[in-house]
């Protein structure tokens, strides 16, 4: 085997989404305007929740708990992304490139639990609303939150138990505008074939083992609604579940799109305007829909 460079990486390079400095100031316009919207619209629904006593109901304090976690998973890629986007410095140091990376994967994992005991909330909602407040006690809605939490942060663990054990010594150009798993295992120089595998089934585990958990609440739910003969009946329980279906539904579609698919398909382009939608994109659209 031939000799190679092995001097270690000390830090990265950001390539972003675009070379072109009209389209980047275009970009970096849009995205802080976005992102501007998406803490202000975050932060105004956790305090509406906070004050109004009227709001302290299972399904707000679900929102609330999305509400944070748009907000935190929003923070987390957008600033450094407007920062590349407005400077021709795209270096992004090596132990930010990972807190970025393993932040990124412990909020996305969360989301998609939170999504699915938002779910489960909407299920019992309509099925046993006489119910509902019993079944959705303060206890459970705190366990099912903290079990989201657990489930993040177990995902992200693995996440930075495999990835410690990579070592990067030639390139340093990551072609995205934030530190995702994929184009960093790209750079690596060692084997990272069962590294990829482990983070493959954990990350492929908690989508699949989410949409099941989102999947069954609303077939139990639109069966219940079918059941319904009072149009306005009807009307109005698919109304308590529309929005939330409909977030999940762009959420969903996106991450798929980007991370269950064979890597031979991988598309720069498409995958990163796919990233724009889940990390910058959603966090703001969540408080409107």
């Amino acid at each position: 085997m031939g000799r190679r460079n092995i001097t270690p990486v000390s830090d990265f390079i950001l390539m972003g989404l675009t070379d072109s400095e009209e389209i980047r100031l275009v970009l970096c316009t849009l995205f802080l305007l976005i992102y501007l919207i998406t803490v202000l619209g975050n932060v105004g629904m956790i305090l509406i929740i906070c004050l109004d006593s009227q709001l302290h109901t299972p399904m707000y304090f679900f929102l609330s708990h999305l509400s944070f976690l748009d907000l935190s998973y929003s923070s987390v890629i957008t600033p450094k992304t407007l920062d590349n986007l407005l400077t021709f410095i795209k270096n992004i140091s090596y132990t930010n490139c990972f807190t970025q990376m393993y932040c990124f994967v412990f909020l996305g994992a969360t989301e998609c639990f939170l999504l699915s005991s938002m779910a489960y909330d909407r299920c019992v909602a309509i099925r046993n609303p006489l119910h509902y407040s019993v079944v959705m006690s303060a206890r459970r809605c705190c366990s099912l939150v903290f079990g989201s939490y657990l489930f993040g942060f177990t995902d992200s663990i693995v996440n930075a138990l495999c990835m410690n054990k990579l070592h990067f010594c030639d390139s340093n150009v990551i072609y995205h505008f934030f530190c995702d798993v994929p184009p960093v295992l790209a750079l690596s120089c060692t084997d990272t074939r069962d590294i990829e595998i482990t983070i493959s089934i954990f990350a492929g585990s908690t989508l699949v083992v989410s949409l099941i958990t989102i999947s069954v609440p609303y077939v139990s739910i639109l069966s219940t609604i079918l059941k319904i003969t009072s149009t306005s009946e009807k009307q109005k329980a698919f109304s308590t579940c529309a929005s939330h279906l409909l977030g999940v539904t762009i959420f969903y579609s996106t991450m798929v799109f980007t991370y269950l698919k064979p890597r031979k398909s991988y598309s720069l382009g498409k995958d990163q305007v796919a990233s724009v939608f889940y990390t910058i994109v959603i966090p703001m659209l969540n408080p409107l829909i």
